[in-house]
């Protein structure tokens, strides 16, 4: 079943962009404007979860990994209720999708850049939390 997961989202991020590409096309002057906005997102949310990795001493996979978990927004899931809107405001289905397509590529090149910012030399053990035992009155 896991093994299927990839292929499965790839088909259904696939038709979701098919489903709207004539609008993102048709609406491409308005769009240009936020696609700043989501590329900064990505470069400020590899930044804050370096730091965060840094501060909580993660390993490097673990590192990666949280670097990669903020800069994801899962848009697909609300996806449905951008489309569900009035006519009116249309052009929210539209962005959620641009911002799926500027996501993708950004972790496209996440995958280049993320090992030079946390290289695999830099690793550090997880801090560890040891309890030591008192001596409660029992000689020896």
């Amino acid at each position: 079943m896991a093994a299927a997961m990839v292929p499965v989202m790839m088909a259904t991020l696939a038709v979701v962009v098919a489903s709207q590409i004539d609008a993102v096309r048709s609406e491409g002057s308005q769009l240009i404007a936020v696609v700043p906005i989501f590329v900064a997102f990505l470069v400020i949310m590899a930044v804050v979860g370096w730091a965060t990795a840094r501060v909580t001493r993660q390993d490097v996979p673990d590192a990666r990994a949280s670097i990669f978990s903020g800069a994801t927004r899962s848009s697909l899931v609300v996806l449905p209720l951008a489309l569900a809107l009035p006519p009116a405001l249309s052009l929210a289905a539209v962005v959620v999708v641009s911002q799926t397509l500027v996501e993708l590529i950004g972790m496209v090149a996440y995958v280049r850049l993320i090992p030079c910012l946390v290289p695999a030399h830099a690793a550090r053990a997880p801090v560890k939390f040891e309890t030591t035992r008192t001596n409660q009155g029992n000689p020896g």
